[in-house]
C-alpha cells in the first residue's frame, strides 16, 4: 500500500514539474515574441539550467543574435552544444554552422560535418543542405558533386528552398547528367538509412 501510495505522489510530483516546465517555456515565449527579452532570458535560462532542451536551443538563439542579451557566440555555443549533446536536431545544425564560420570555436570543417551529419540524421534540413554545400567544396570531406546532389535531393524533399535551388543550378549546367544521376541513386540510399 505505501509503495502505491508513494508512487502517486511520484507521478503527481512529476506531472506539476512538467507543467511548470511548459508553463515557464510558453511564458518565456511570450515574452520574447511581445520584446521582452529580460523576463524570457529569465524563465529560459531557469529551465535550461536544468535540463530543458527546448530552453537550450532558445537561450543559444538570443545570444548568438544579441535578442536582450549582448551577442556571445562562446555563450551561444555552450548553450547548443548542451542541447546538442542531448540530440537536439537544430541545435546539432548551428553547431554545424558555428565550426565551419569558425564563431565561438576555431573554424574545424571535420567537426562541422560531423554535426552537420548528425542534424541530417535527424532529418534537419538546414544541416541536409548545408551537408551538401560541404560536399560540393570539399570542406571536411572528399569533394564529391554527387553527394552534394544527394544531400540537396533529400534537403528539398524536407522543404529546403534553397536545396531546390542548388538542383536547378546543378541541372542548369552546373553538373553533369552522369554527376546528377549518381547524386540520385545516392539520395535513395540515404533516405533509405535515414527510416524513409
Amino acid at each position: 500500500m505505501k509503495k502505491v501510495q508513494a508512487g502517486i505522489v511520484l507521478f503527481a510530483f512529476v506531472t506539476l514539474a512538467s507543467l511548470a516546465v511548459a508553463s515557464n517555456f510558453e511564458d518565456a515565449l511570450q515574452a520574447y515574441d511581445s520584446g521582452d527579452f529580460k523576463k524570457a532570458h529569465k524563465l529560459w535560462l531557469l529551465e535550461a539550467e536544468q535540463g530543458d532542451v527546448a530552453s537550450q536551443v532558445k537561450l543559444g538563439n538570443m545570444y548568438n543574435l544579441g535578442n536582450g542579451v549582448p551577442q556571445d557566440d562562446k555563450e551561444s555555443f555552450r548553450w547548443y552544444r548542451l542541447a546538442a549533446e542531448q540530440g537536439n536536431a537544430q541545435a546539432q545544425s548551428k553547431l554545424g554552422l558555428m565550426y565551419n564560420l569558425g564563431n565561438g570555436v576555431p573554424q574545424d570543417y571535420k567537426e562541422s560535418v560531423k554535426w552537420f551529419r548528425l542534424a541530417a540524421a535527424r532529418g534537419d534540413a538546414h544541416a541536409q543542405y548545408n551537408l551538401g554545400l560541404m560536399y560540393l567544396n570539399g570542406y571536411g570531406v572528399m569533394q564529391s558533386d554527387a553527394d552534394a546532389y544527394a544531400w540537396w535531393v533529400v534537403a528539398a524533399a524536407n522543404g529546403s528552398e534553397s536545396a531546390r535551388g542548388k538542383m536547378r543550378a546543378a541541372q542548369g549546367g552546373q553538373m553533369t547528367p552522369n554527376q546528377i544521376e549518381k547524386g540520385q541513386q545516392l539520395a535513395k540510399k540515404i533516405w533509405a538509412r535515414l527510416g524513409n
